[in-house]
């Protein structure tokens, strides 16, 4: 009787929303390796089945190890799964694109736009490595790592314009707590990740300004507005944005106090700086940096994204927090649409 042996997944790197998908991978029958920058983190995943850095309280998969050697980790790995910051993806990338495999798959787990260029994470990763469209795919959806790793119910679209490489990350990454769907449309994917960090920012700044909740209903339902403004524009699927990737992905990031950039919304409400705000917060909040990106994208392609302009002149002290929101509330009156 053949056996068949287990996919072999490689993530880089350690953070909250890479352990968390390693663990997935793992439960799912993965054998997975996770690249750590730092060696007390790969230490604490080998010998204490923990990640020190992140998840000191929850015990992690036995088939789930880690190193700090790029290489070793994607030494024969089916996968490679990307979880790093958006604005290092290229460099980071480019150090590791010798040691990928001819057929492994990349999987990305980015919710950003790339400065200067104006990239998705997925037209970079095919850019700096040259592995064909078919090969990358994109992981997004209401995932909020603390809940993941608990195991708590989620679901994502694992979007790919390779249906049958879809399928496979899908199968490798399904559990009884984590339900992913497939989709082709990587662009309405990758945009709906990206964006909804923007709106996040401005539900928490209108909360730490002590608005109430019909304020962040209307900035959730007019930020899905110009979500699907620009994603459509950019050769998205409407319906794309109505789901996981989309939708979902926003009211998770915008309503839950495990959001990073609704945190960070919520600190520059209360009238921190930027500066006081990114330390307060202490991980990567994407949708500052990228703000500025996709606004630039959204002028482009001649696409009105009146709450990411607010926002993106309110990160970079053009106007004040009053300012904001009344820049908002003072535009003419029109058709909703």
């Amino acid at each position: 009787m053949t056996q068949h042996r287990s996919a072999r997944a490689a993530v880089f790197s350690a953070g909250s929303w890479g352990t968390a998908v390693a663990k997935i991978l793992a439960d799912a029958g993965s054998d997975v390796i996770v690249h750590a920058r730092r060696s007390e983190i790969a230490d604490g995943i080998n010998q204490e089945h923990r990640n020190p850095g992140y998840f000191p309280d929850i015990a992690l998969p036995a088939s789930l190890t880690a190193t700090t050697d790029p290489a070793a980790a994607l030494d024969g790995a089916d996968y490679l799964v990307l979880s790093i910051p958006a604005q290092s993806l290229r460099t980071s990338l480019a150090a590791w694109a010798p040691h990928i495999g001819p057929d492994t798959v990349i999987v990305s787990l980015m919710k950003g736009i790339e400065l200067g260029s104006g990239l998705r994470a997925s037209q970079v990763i095919t850019e700096v490595t040259g592995v064909s469209e078919d090969r990358v795919a994109v992981l997004s959806g209401p995932n909020l790592a603390r809940e993941i790793m608990a195991g708590q119910p989620a679901a994502a679209t694992v979007a790919c314009l390779d249906e049958d490489a879809a399928q496979r990350v899908q199968r490798a990454c399904h559990t009884t707590y984590f339900r992913p769907y497939t989709s082709t449309d990587v662009t309405g994917c990758e945009l709906g990740g990206a964006v909804k960090n923007v709106i996040a920012l401005a539900v928490g700044i209108a909360s730490g300004m002590g608005l109430g909740d019909n304020a962040s209903a209307m900035l959730i339902t007019r930020g899905l507005a110009e979500t699907t403004r620009l994603a459509t524009a950019m050769g998205a699927h409407p319906a794309t944005l109505a789901g996981l990737a989309g939708l979902g992905d926003l009211v998770a990031t915008c309503s839950s106090p495990l959001s990073r950039n609704r945190t960070f919304g919520v600190h520059l409400g209360q009238g921190l700086s930027v500066e006081q705000a990114t330390a307060a917060t202490r991980q990567t909040t994407e949708g500052v940096k990228s703000a500025e990106a996709i606004l630039d994208l959204a002028r482009g392609h001649g696409v009105e994204m009146p709450i990411t302009e607010v926002t993106s002149d309110l990160l970079h002290q053009k106007i004040s927090l009053d300012q904001a929101a009344a820049a908002l509330m003072q535009r003419p009156a029109k058709p909703e649409r």
